[in-house]
């Protein structure tokens, strides 16, 4: 089974967007599960959908599978210097996420060594933790951040939009991923609905 697509496991990825799991079952069965599921929503996103109700496809995906995925099947899509994602789905379109970030690149080049520059202080690999509640409605989604992390401590909006940027920088798209932009869903994705410990995606 080939891997998915950089830009649907982009999308996951940045939807859960970057809380550690909690009883979380991770495995090589459940990464197959999930990919399996990705390969079946890319082969519905190919079909025009007529209007008829009963022509609306639904895809559940757990976090269990997501997670397996990110643990056995993720890093051909994961920028470098990001690694160990790890994915809760809270509910009520609310997800958090951690992922471990090299910063040691990043924070020499952004620091302007003052004693009063966060940059001055980051460095090495440490854990990056997001909340946020995803909208999506009608092809398009939008990340609401609620509150971000590095190394337990709270950060600033605009830390972490350097971070997203910095990591998610593409030939296509030099500046990288904006927190504030609404994006388009891959696939013919109509919404994703998030509930507690899963989320169904509507095509």
């Amino acid at each position: 089974m080939a891997f998915p697509s950089r830009r649907l496991g982009a999308v996951l990825l940045t939807c859960a967007a970057l809380v550690p799991l909690q009883a979380a079952t991770v495995s090589q069965q459940s990464a197959d599960v999930f990919a399996k599921k990705v390969a079946q929503i890319q082969q519905q996103g190919l079909q025009v959908r007529g209007d008829r109700r009963d022509a609306v496809r639904r895809t559940a995906v757990t976090e269990d599978e997501l997670n397996s995925w990110f643990a056995y099947r993720a890093q051909p899509v994961l920028p470098p210097g990001v690694s160990q994602p790890q994915i809760t789905i809270v509910g009520q379109g609310k997800v958090a996420g951690q992922a471990t970030v090299d910063l040691e690149a990043i924070g020499r080049r952004r620091s302007t060594g003052g004693t009063f520059d966060p940059w001055s202080y980051l460095g090495g690999r440490v854990p990056v933790t997001v909340n946020g509640i995803l909208h999506t409605q009608d092809g398009r989604g939008r990340f609401e951040l609620q509150s971000a992390e590095v190394s337990g401590v709270p950060v600033p909006k605009t830390l972490l939009q350097e971070l997203l940027s910095n990591y998610s920088r593409t030939p296509e798209h030099p500046t990288g991923i904006s927190l504030d932009e609404a994006f388009e869903l891959p696939a013919n994705i109509d919404k994703i609905e998030v509930g507690q410990g899963q989320a169904v995606v509507v095509q």
